[in-house]
This record gives structure tokens, sequence and C-alpha cells, in this order.
């Protein structure tokens, strides 16, 4: 059974596959009361908010692999496999590598109760963590609006509140530590002051709401006006954290969207964003 990091930040709450704790509680072999029908990959990908990239990649990998296929070959889901893709999801935000789920989600001796029980008091404490963000990022706006920062009664460490810079040390060690980004990016944010902090998110915060506005709008991914956004968030993070060629920006659109941490922060914002924006960055680098 795998063990679920207590303090990472944006609870999942209210998702559409996360049924009761009773559900698969059932049973100790998981075997549920539910009507008998499949569902085709783009189903799935609207229901559980993920890509059907994504899908496909988990059935390569043999974490999900639907339980039919078509008579012309389409994948096809369960409502079993839906269950297991809300375990996967699930230990995805949590910060489990993918071959520690599948392990997890393989083991015969799996107690289902005891797994949604974990799992609840992980997100109980992220839940927590995240009411410490907010409080902060409050503070944060306290001191930036009165009269002069001398008069402001906020403690200056209150706007770091929540924020643990070891939750992911050690996954980004293990997958970056031996390479110049990692150093360089380690080297670069050890020299910067609160302002600076503050200058990268509004940095952010514009570039991605431009992202945002161009997809309302019904701009596609391949557009000039989507690409530009795309080059300014490559040069946004060339300038702050480490260089980043076309190539590399390139694979970091395929984590955006892979990762549901990472694509919950962009979709957070606007549902959809995590794969507009990763789609006009590989449009940017394939522009060169």
């Amino acid at each position: 059974m795998f063990l679920c990091p207590a303090n990472h930040p944006s609870p999942i709450t209210n998702h559409p596959l996360i049924p009761p704790l009773d559900l698969l509680a059932a049973s100790s072999r998981t075997v549920l009361p539910m009507k008998l029908r499949t569902y085709q990959i783009k189903e799935v990908a609207d229901l559980a908010g993920v890509s059907a990239r994504t899908l496909r990649h988990y059935d390569e990998v043999g974490l999900l692999k639907p339980s039919h296929r078509s008579a012309s070959g389409y994948r096809l889901y369960g409502d079993a496999d839906l269950l297991r893709l809300q375990q996967i999801m699930i230990g995805r935000s949590l910060g489990l590598a993918l071959e520690d789920i599948r392990r997890s989600l393989d083991d015969p001796n799996l107690d289902p109760e005891a797994l949604l029980r974990e799992q609840r008091a992980a997100l109980v404490a992220r839940a927590r963590a995240t009411a410490d963000m907010i409080r902060s990022i409050d503070a944060a706006i306290e001191l930036l609006h009165p009269p002069s920062i001398e008069e402001s009664s906020v403690n200056m460490k209150a706007i770091f509140d929540g924020f643990d810079p070891s939750q992911y040390e050690v996954e980004t060690k293990q997958r970056w530590g031996t390479t110049d980004a990692y150093a360089e990016s380690a080297r670069r944010t050890q020299r910067y002051a609160t302002d600076d902090w503050i200058r990268i998110k509004e940095e952010s915060n514009q570039i991605l709401k431009c992202a945002v506005e161009l997809m309302i709008s019904g701009a596609t991914a391949g557009s000039d006006a989507a690409i530009e956004v795309a080059e300014r968030y490559r040069q946004w993070v060339d300038r702050w954290f480490y260089p980043c060629d076309l190539r590399m920006h390139a694979g970091l659109a395929d984590l955006y969207e892979s990762d549901p941490r990472f694509a919950q922060s962009f979709d957070d914002r606007c549902k959809g964003l995590a794969a507009f924006l990763s789609a006009a960055i590989r449009a940017n680098a394939q522009r060169s």
C-alpha cells in the first residue's frame, strides 16, 4: 500500500471520479454494484479532466489498460477502470511516482477502505496547508496597500506561510538533481528577495491571463497570438530560473499536461488551460 505525503497544496475536492468513502470499501475485492457500461477514451478524458494523450500513456506503461476494445480496436473503459483512474489521479496529486501507484493498485493484499482513509487523511492535511497559503496571500495583499511598508503591521514572514520549499525537493532532485538546469535554478533562486518573488508571480500571472483570454476568445493554440504568449512564457522561465531553449520548453509542456499537479495549477485558472498552453508551446518549438 502506498503512503500519502501530507503537505502538498491544492486539495482535490468534489471531483467527479471520487465516490463516497464506502464505495470501494464495500468489498475487499473491489466488486462494486455499478451498471455495466463502457466509455470511449474521449468520454473518460472529459469526465476525469485529463487528456487522451495521458490515458494512452497510462495504457502503454501498463498503469491503466482499458477492459475492452471495440470491433475496430478502439479503447473502451469500464466502471472499474474509472475507479482505478481515480486512484491514479489521487496518487499523482499526492506526489507519488506512476510505478509506485501501479505496484500499490496491483497488490493482491490491497485494502480499499484503508487506502481511501489514508488518502482522505492526506487530503485533509493538504486542505490545511492550502488554508495557510490563503492566509499568506491575504497578508501579502495587506502589505501592498498600506501607506508605507514601515507603517504596516504585517509580519514579513507571514507572506510565506504555507509555502514549504522542501515539499518537492526530494522529487526534484531525483528527476533533475544532476542537471545543469537544476543547479542554475538553485543558484538563481537562492539570491531572490521578497520583491523578486512578487515580480516573478506578477509576470507569470500576466502571461497566463493573456493565455486564458486567447483561449476564451476561441483562438487556436497554433495561432500567432498563442505562440507569442508561449514564447513569453519560455522567456520568463529562461530569465528567472534557468536557460530554457525551445526544445526544453517543449519537454516542460509534456510535464504541464501529464503531471496532475501542474495541470491543476493551470486549469484552476481556466479549465483546459494546461492543454491549450502546452499545445501553444509545442507549436512555438516547431516554428523554429
